[in-house]
């Protein structure tokens, strides 16, 4: 780079990568994409993509191709990262870099693919990460933070997973959203009233029409949307050009160390205090009524995760494959993470059995119910719970805590068809507006599958839904905690599909 080369353009970019099968085992980057942009117009001014082909092509596993199909024989001929790192370096330094979930990802990547070949890393001007920028900003509205629910959310098509592609869908979805929020605060009281509601949804207390659901409805949520704040715009040449104004050191957000007294561009201090504001956690784990917690430390306020975490049956989780790990939080702390194959999971359990509907026992600080209700476990559910339960209390007590351990698996001896396992139903807040957190959908009788918002919080109408009795699919995360002498795993729901047949 030259003295008087202009550097002013943004630079978005994206790495596909292996998906790690083994503890120990780290990444290696499949395929660079990137786009320069003009800040003022939005213009693509130059692009860069190219398959890198890694020094083991055993790598890439199964897994890793159905995450993003790039398969050995795609990359067999293509460059290795040290034939690219010059293009990559250049495109890179002393720029603005944008992606979506760059500071937990693909940053760190970047990072270890240099270092790999004894190289210098680039470094950025500036840093825009849409993922924790609309995570504050644009709020639930879209149903959660994927790129890819994004882009369906705006009718954008489908993410592919590639990173050319994917750069490109970020900068649309960027526009869109940067125009929505822009038009909104001109009319604040008109365009914000029900802003979060997703116009795909079926509103249960305010429409009995229903639309059907689309093909994205079996996606996971990857970024468990928590909280959202009102976000004031002030005038600028373009609504994006907002998000590039930071600190005057530019740093980026070192995910192996998370300092969080080193302020980044998008404040995550604030974002994490919103997150402990609006979602409150419950430590009660068993039927009978215990002490309520006012606030838990738990894994569910790490930031958001990679873009490569799995969601797995329990017939496919590998028993000895479940480990646990420390991870930085966004408080300074270190929380605990599980994994499968070294590589963070969610479960998906089909109709799994009510037993006990939606509980109200507990309040949070604002006087809402905590929501949570119980499921008969599975022989192989209940396996794999406890194999998390056993590396996670391990991991814990190796680490210093002396809480009382309570099993996420429920059983109580002299009762029918027990074991069962609690899932909670987390709640957010957007503004003055409380909300189910977790996603939420109907089946009929046809097989037609729904998705149910509402416009308030009802505890007695949510409760009508899960009665005891009825089979419901649940895609969950699994969070340890430790708060006031109390540890253990809590299942928490991010999309709920309940069978009406």
């Amino acid at each position: 780079m030259g003295p008087n080369e202009d550097r002013s353009e943004i630079v978005f970019f994206d790495v596909e990568t292996t998906v790690p099968t083994r503890p120990g085992q780290g990444f290696a980057i499949l395929e660079f994409g990137a786009i320069l942009v003009c800040p003022r117009t939005l213009t693509e001014l130059r692009n860069y993509s190219t398959l890198v082909r890694p020094a083991d092509l055993s790598l890439i596993s199964p897994l890793s191709e159905r995450c993003n199909g790039i398969t050995a024989d795609a990359v067999a001929a293509a460059p290795s990262f040290a034939d690219i790192a010059d293009a990559v370096y250049d495109l890179l330094h002393g720029r603005i870099w944008a992606g979506h979930n760059i500071l937990r990802f693909d940053c760190a990547r970047i990072r270890e693919a240099f270092a790999a070949i004894n190289q210098q890393a680039p470094e950025p001007k500036g840093a825009i990460d849409s993922l924790v920028v609309l995570t504050q900003k644009f709020g639930r509205r879209a149903g959660n933070m994927k790129m890819a629910s994004l882009a369906t959310y705006f009718g954008l098509g489908q993410q592919t997973h590639r990173s050319l592609d994917d750069v490109r869908m970020n900068l649309e979805v960027l526009k869109y959203c940067s125009t929505v929020l822009f038009l909104e605060s001109s009319l604040p009281d008109i365009l914000t009233a029900n802003s979060w509601i997703s116009p795909n949804a079926i509103t249960r207390s305010r429409s009995n029409g229903k639309s059907p659901l689309d093909g994205s409805s079996t996606n996971m949520n990857k970024d468990f949307v928590m909280s959202s704040s009102a976000t004031e715009t002030k005038e600028e040449n373009h609504p994006i050009l907002s998000l590039t104004r930071g600190n005057a050191n530019g740093s980026v957000l070192d995910t192996a160390q998370s300092n969080i007294d080193k302020q980044d561009y998008f404040d995550l201090r604030t974002l994490g205090d919103e997150i402990q504001k609006s979602i409150q956690s419950d430590v009660a784990m068993d039927e009978k009524p215990t002490q309520e917690s006012t606030e838990m430390s738990s894994s569910s306020f790490v930031s958001p995760a990679s873009s490569s975490y799995v969601v797995l049956e329990p017939d496919e989780i590998c028993i000895p494959s479940i480990d646990a790990s420390l991870v930085p939080s966004l408080f300074g702390s270190r929380n605990i993470e599980l994994q499968h194959s070294g590589f963070p999971f969610q479960l998906h359990c089909t109709s799994l059995k009510v037993r006990f509907g939606i509980s109200t026992k507990f309040y949070d600080n604002a006087g809402r119910p905590r929501l949570n209700f119980v499921v008969d476990a599975s022989p192989s559910l209940c396996k794999v719970l406890d194999a998390c339960d056993s590396v996670v209390q391990k991991l814990s007590v190796d680490s210093g805590s002396s809480s009382d351990w309570r099993p996420v698996v429920i059983r109580k001896e002299g009762f029918f068809n027990y074991p069962t396992a609690r899932l909670h139903i987390p709640t957010a807040v957007c503004g003055d507006v409380a909300f189910y957190a977790t996603e939420i959908y109907q089946r009929e009788s046809s097989g037609t599958v729904q998705r149910l918002l509402f416009s308030k919080f009802d505890a007695e109408e949510l409760g009508s839904l899960f009665t005891p009795g009825t089979f419901v699919d649940a895609f969950f995360s699994l969070d340890p905690y430790d708060y006031q002498q109390n540890a253990g795993i809590k299942l928490v729901a991010k999309k709920l599909i309940i069978d009406c047949k």
